[in-house]
């Protein structure tokens, strides 16, 4: 049995994650950013790294940022059916949570006033400006149970994006992959262990 559990947040916990691809999307064509699929190829990267990396000319860049930060303002940041059922039996249990996001503070206290009560399920929160490297880099997994005080393969994390997955191996952790973002045969090469939604985890199988 599993002692606490490591969050990532779009695709997981909130149903933002088509919102996000559609963004991207429409932005790495717009500015002509060359990189196939583009809107994958960033999932789970901050976004100072994706405007360093993609967006070298500096007006550019400077465009791009507002055009994310006017977006994010006017999202509505809604949980998955079942989130806060899961979180509340874990809560029951005494399982202490994090969330390990690449979003910035801003985004997540906006998340937060949207969802009175939410904030208080997790321990501790790990945003972009709390790591050097994202994902696939398992930095973030690794302080969350840092600060948590587990051993990383004492903590289940839940992932959705390629890179997540990988971060969650990298730490150590045990990986629980939900198919919200990418379809269960791309995620099964990386971990066995495949759910549609965290509403169809059972949380007494594994805590």
């Amino acid at each position: 049995m599993y002692k606490a559990a490591l969050f990532d947040l779009d695709g997981v916990l909130v149903d933002s994650e088509g919102v996000y691809s559609d963004f991207w999307k429409k932005t790495g064509e717009d500015f002509e950013v060359g990189v196939p699929n583009f809107e994958q190829v960033i999932k789970g990267s901050t976004l100072e790294q994706i405007l360093n990396r993609y967006f070298p000319d500096e007006t550019i860049r400077s465009q791009v940022a507002t055009l994310i930060a006017d977006h994010e303002k006017t999202m509505r940041y809604i949980l998955f059916d079942g989130v806060l059922h899961f979180l509340q039996q874990l809560s029951k249990k005494g399982i202490p949570m994090a969330i390990v996001t690449s979003s910035n503070a801003t985004k997540m206290n906006s998340l937060f006033e949207q969802n009175p009560g939410f904030r208080d399920f997790f321990r501790t929160v790990i945003v972009d400006k709390d790591v050097t490297n994202s994902k696939p880099d398992p930095e973030g997994y690794l302080k969350a149970a840092g600060r948590l005080d587990v051993a990383p393969e004492d903590c289940i994390v839940f992932e959705d994006s390629l890179n997540g997955v990988k971060a969650g191996i990298a730490a150590g952790a045990k990986v629980i992959a939900l198919s919200t973002t990418n379809s269960p045969e791309r995620l099964t090469p990386l971990t066995p262990t495949v759910f549609p939604t965290l509403a169809d985890v059972d949380p007494d199988s594994w805590f």
